[in-house]
Protein backbone atom coordinates (compact mmCIF):
# COMPACT_ATOMS: atom_id res chain seq x y z
CA UNK A 1 0.00 0.00 0.00
CA UNK A 2 0.97 4.04 -1.02
CA UNK A 3 2.15 5.65 1.78
CA UNK A 4 -0.52 8.40 1.08
CA UNK A 5 -3.47 5.38 0.98
CA UNK A 6 -2.20 4.68 5.17
CA UNK A 7 -2.67 8.75 5.84
CA UNK A 8 -5.58 8.82 3.97
CA UNK A 9 -7.05 5.83 6.30
CA UNK A 10 -5.86 6.89 9.51
CA UNK A 11 -7.55 10.70 8.62
CA UNK A 12 -10.96 8.71 7.75
CA UNK A 13 -10.34 6.53 11.12
CA UNK A 14 -10.08 10.08 12.98
CA UNK A 15 -13.09 11.81 11.30
CA UNK A 16 -15.63 9.14 11.78
CA UNK A 17 -14.36 8.26 15.68
CA UNK A 18 -14.84 12.15 16.05
CA UNK A 19 -18.12 12.04 14.66
CA UNK A 20 -19.33 9.04 16.43
CA UNK A 21 -20.20 12.00 19.62
CA UNK A 22 -19.68 15.30 17.56
CA UNK A 23 -18.60 16.92 20.07
CA UNK A 24 -15.54 19.80 19.86
CA UNK A 25 -14.80 18.17 23.51
CA UNK A 26 -14.35 14.62 23.05
CA UNK A 27 -11.11 13.84 24.31
CA UNK A 28 -9.13 11.76 21.57
CA UNK A 29 -9.03 8.44 21.53
CA UNK A 30 -5.75 7.62 19.49
CA UNK A 31 -5.68 3.76 18.68
CA UNK A 32 -2.03 3.83 17.23
CA UNK A 33 1.28 2.97 19.46
CA UNK A 34 3.25 5.36 20.73
CA UNK A 35 6.32 6.71 18.43
CA UNK A 36 4.78 5.45 14.99
CA UNK A 37 4.06 7.94 12.67
CA UNK A 38 0.25 6.99 12.23
CA UNK A 39 -0.10 8.02 15.92
CA UNK A 40 1.19 11.09 14.83
CA UNK A 41 -1.06 11.39 11.49
CA UNK A 42 -4.29 10.39 14.06
CA UNK A 43 -3.45 13.01 16.56
CA UNK A 44 -3.04 16.02 13.46
CA UNK A 45 -6.50 15.20 12.08
CA UNK A 46 -8.20 15.11 15.67
CA UNK A 47 -7.10 18.68 15.78
CA UNK A 48 -8.02 19.85 12.44
CA UNK A 49 -11.34 18.14 13.32
CA UNK A 50 -12.23 19.64 16.39
CA UNK A 51 -10.81 23.28 14.92
CA UNK A 52 -13.44 22.56 11.95
CA UNK A 53 -16.33 22.39 14.17
CA UNK A 54 -14.86 25.14 16.03
CA UNK A 55 -14.65 27.40 13.16
CA UNK A 56 -18.33 26.51 12.54
CA UNK A 57 -19.64 27.20 15.66
CA UNK A 58 -18.31 30.93 16.09
CA UNK A 59 -19.59 31.55 12.87
CA UNK A 60 -22.77 31.46 14.81
CA UNK A 61 -24.52 35.22 14.60
CA UNK A 62 -26.10 34.75 17.48
CA UNK A 63 -22.95 33.57 19.72
CA UNK A 64 -22.29 35.33 23.07
CA UNK A 65 -19.53 37.41 22.53
CA UNK A 66 -17.97 36.32 25.90
CA UNK A 67 -18.08 32.25 24.15
CA UNK A 68 -16.81 34.02 20.82
CA UNK A 69 -13.91 35.55 22.57
CA UNK A 70 -13.37 32.15 24.46
CA UNK A 71 -13.84 30.16 21.47
CA UNK A 72 -11.28 32.44 19.33
CA UNK A 73 -8.58 31.70 21.86
CA UNK A 74 -9.19 28.02 21.80
CA UNK A 75 -8.96 28.09 17.58
CA UNK A 76 -5.68 30.07 18.41
CA UNK A 77 -4.08 27.58 20.69
CA UNK A 78 -5.59 24.69 18.05
CA UNK A 79 -3.97 26.52 15.19
CA UNK A 80 -0.24 26.51 17.39
CA UNK A 81 -1.05 22.41 18.30
CA UNK A 82 -1.36 21.64 14.73
CA UNK A 83 1.91 24.06 13.18
CA UNK A 84 4.02 22.30 16.52
CA UNK A 85 2.54 18.78 15.59
CA UNK A 86 3.08 19.25 11.57
CA UNK A 87 7.06 20.17 12.41
CA UNK A 88 7.21 17.36 14.47
CA UNK A 89 5.95 14.76 11.67
CA UNK A 90 8.71 16.65 9.65
CA UNK A 91 11.01 15.89 12.35
CA UNK A 92 9.81 12.35 12.22
CA UNK A 93 10.61 12.35 8.08
CA UNK A 94 13.98 13.83 8.88
CA UNK A 95 15.35 11.20 11.10
CA UNK A 96 13.72 8.03 8.49
CA UNK A 97 15.67 9.65 5.79
CA UNK A 98 18.97 10.60 7.66
CA UNK A 99 20.89 8.74 6.00
CA UNK A 100 19.87 9.22 2.68
CA UNK A 101 22.60 11.24 0.70
CA UNK A 102 21.05 13.44 -1.83
CA UNK A 103 22.64 13.94 -5.18
CA UNK A 104 24.56 16.89 -5.91
CA UNK A 105 22.08 18.22 -7.70
CA UNK A 106 19.03 17.61 -5.22
CA UNK A 107 16.89 20.12 -5.00
CA UNK A 108 14.06 22.03 -2.13
CA UNK A 109 11.00 21.15 -1.94
CA UNK A 110 8.69 24.43 -2.55
CA UNK A 111 6.52 22.07 0.72
CA UNK A 112 7.28 19.55 3.37
CA UNK A 113 6.17 16.13 3.50
CA UNK A 114 3.98 16.97 6.57
CA UNK A 115 3.09 20.39 5.22
CA UNK A 116 1.60 17.97 2.05
CA UNK A 117 0.13 15.82 4.56
CA UNK A 118 -1.48 18.98 6.49
CA UNK A 119 -3.42 19.60 3.05
CA UNK A 120 -4.26 15.79 2.93
CA UNK A 121 -5.80 16.04 6.33
CA UNK A 122 -7.90 19.31 5.96
CA UNK A 123 -9.12 17.20 2.16
CA UNK A 124 -10.27 14.64 4.32
CA UNK A 125 -12.83 16.66 6.17
CA UNK A 126 -13.48 18.60 2.92
CA UNK A 127 -14.49 15.32 1.38
CA UNK A 128 -16.63 13.93 4.18
CA UNK A 129 -18.84 17.08 5.24
CA UNK A 130 -19.22 17.33 1.25
CA UNK A 131 -20.59 13.94 0.87
CA UNK A 132 -22.85 14.79 3.57
CA UNK A 133 -24.08 17.68 1.78
CA UNK A 134 -25.38 15.68 -0.90
CA UNK A 135 -27.24 13.52 1.13
CA UNK A 136 -28.81 16.38 3.74
CA UNK A 137 -32.72 15.60 3.58
CA UNK A 138 -33.33 19.55 4.58
CA UNK A 139 -31.19 20.10 1.55
CA UNK A 140 -33.03 21.15 -2.21
CA UNK A 141 -31.85 19.10 -4.85
CA UNK A 142 -29.95 22.19 -6.47
CA UNK A 143 -27.74 22.30 -3.38
CA UNK A 144 -27.58 18.68 -3.60
CA UNK A 145 -26.35 18.32 -7.30
CA UNK A 146 -24.29 21.42 -6.86
CA UNK A 147 -22.14 19.95 -3.95
CA UNK A 148 -21.89 16.83 -5.71
CA UNK A 149 -20.00 18.80 -8.29
CA UNK A 150 -17.55 20.24 -5.80
CA UNK A 151 -17.35 16.43 -4.26
CA UNK A 152 -16.02 15.29 -7.62
CA UNK A 153 -13.98 18.40 -8.15
CA UNK A 154 -12.53 17.53 -4.31
CA UNK A 155 -11.97 13.84 -5.19
CA UNK A 156 -9.79 14.80 -8.09
CA UNK A 157 -7.87 16.85 -6.14
CA UNK A 158 -7.07 14.36 -3.24
CA UNK A 159 -5.93 11.90 -6.29
CA UNK A 160 -3.29 14.46 -7.05
CA UNK A 161 -2.57 15.29 -3.54
CA UNK A 162 -1.84 11.60 -2.79
CA UNK A 163 0.31 10.63 -6.03
CA UNK A 164 2.55 14.36 -5.40
CA UNK A 165 3.24 12.95 -1.43
CA UNK A 166 4.24 9.20 -2.86
CA UNK A 167 6.15 11.24 -5.49
CA UNK A 168 7.89 13.41 -3.43
CA UNK A 169 8.99 10.70 -0.39
CA UNK A 170 10.43 8.84 -3.62
CA UNK A 171 12.55 11.64 -4.39
CA UNK A 172 13.56 12.27 -1.14
CA UNK A 173 14.16 8.34 -0.73
CA UNK A 174 16.22 8.57 -3.94
CA UNK A 175 18.20 11.72 -2.76
CA UNK A 176 16.78 13.80 -5.67
CA UNK A 177 15.27 16.16 -2.95
CA UNK A 178 16.56 17.18 0.20
CA UNK A 179 14.86 17.50 3.62
CA UNK A 180 14.57 20.17 6.60
CA UNK A 181 12.18 21.25 9.23
CA UNK A 182 10.99 24.98 8.95
CA UNK A 183 9.88 26.34 12.21
CA UNK A 184 6.89 28.59 11.72
CA UNK A 185 7.60 31.29 13.91
CA UNK A 186 3.88 32.18 14.56
CA UNK A 187 4.92 36.02 16.07
CA UNK A 188 1.10 36.30 17.38
CA UNK A 189 0.96 33.83 20.24
CA UNK A 190 4.19 35.14 21.31
CA UNK A 191 3.77 37.60 24.24
CA UNK A 192 7.66 38.97 23.13
CA UNK A 193 6.92 39.29 19.42
CA UNK A 194 2.76 40.35 19.10
CA UNK A 195 3.11 44.75 19.58
CA UNK A 196 -0.21 44.20 21.54
CA UNK A 197 0.76 42.06 24.26
CA UNK A 198 4.11 43.23 24.62
CA UNK A 199 3.37 46.91 24.39
CA UNK A 200 0.27 45.83 27.50
CA UNK A 201 3.21 44.90 29.43
CA UNK A 202 4.54 47.83 29.10
CA UNK A 203 2.10 50.05 29.97
CA UNK A 204 1.32 48.60 33.40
Amino acid sequence: MAFSETAWQVFNLSIIQYHISDSVDTPENNPHKEGSLERLLYAKNWIDTVQWHLEDIIRDEHIDPVEALALKRRIDKSNQNRTDLVEIIDAWFLEKYKTVIPVEDAILNTETPAWALDRLSILALKIYHMDLETRRESASQDHKDKCREKLFVLIEQQIDLMSAIDQLLADIENGFVKTKVYKQMKMYNDESLNPILYRKDTSK
